[in-house]
């Protein structure tokens, strides 16, 4: 990661790390793979995408004075009186790798407000409640941060339940080689016992 004294530094890795997790997730899956709801409230890997490089859009843009170079590209807030579900799923003119590009285009965009302003630099979310709108630039990476990290987490469990394909990162799983059959099974009956 490099310097660990940088507090942009570390809280950039972070995000970039999210940004490259939430992608990966949708390695080898065909655009219907990755479009299919998989829970009940309609949640798919794709869609997870879609709702994070728009909050990093609209976090990372308006609340500080900037605009995306292409903001015809990203929902706005307009949508979400139509259709409250409106980045949670990709349209059928939107595609799975136009998608990943663009959110790599909103990371850049969200990288340079962070380069531009210091961390105290101070932000108006025109989404939230009154009273509660005012921010800085530190108090939305760790917003932004802890949202993005929410959803990596649901696409880690959209994706093992597709097809078992598991891990903390492409790189690095993570998770001990062992017999999962026989670990779950070692679980269900810990939890059995108390059925």
């Amino acid at each position: 990661m490099g310097d660990m004294s940088d507090p942009k530094k570390v809280l950039r890795h972070y995000l970039q790390a999210c940004r490259d997790d939430l992608i990966w997730k949708l390695d080898g899956l065909s655009e219907r793979e990755v479009r299919l709801p998989r829970t009940s409230t309609g949640t798919n890997l794709l869609g997870i995408v879609k709702h994070c490089l728009n909050v990093e859009a609209g976090y990372f843009g308006p609340t500080f004075g900037r605009e995306f170079p292409t903001p015809d590209e990203l929902l706005p807030l307009s949508a979400y009186d139509e259709d409250p579900q409106a980045d949670w799923y990709a349209r059928e003119d939107e595609t799975k790798d136009g998608l990943i590009d663009l959110y790599r285009r909103v990371g850049a965009f969200a990288d340079e407000t962070i380069d531009l302003l210091p961390l105290d630099a101070p932000g108006r979310v025109s989404w939230w409640r009154p009273g509660a709108q005012d921010v800085t630039l530190h108090g939305v990476i760790a917003h932004v941060l802890f949202d993005l990290a929410r959803h990596a987490g649901h696409a880690d469990i959209l994706r093992e339940q597709h097809d078992g394909a598991v891990g903390l990162r492409r790189e690095n799983s993570n998770l001990p080689d062992q017999d999962w059959p026989a670990y779950v099974a070692k679980l269900t009956a810990l939890a059995d016992r108390f059925a």
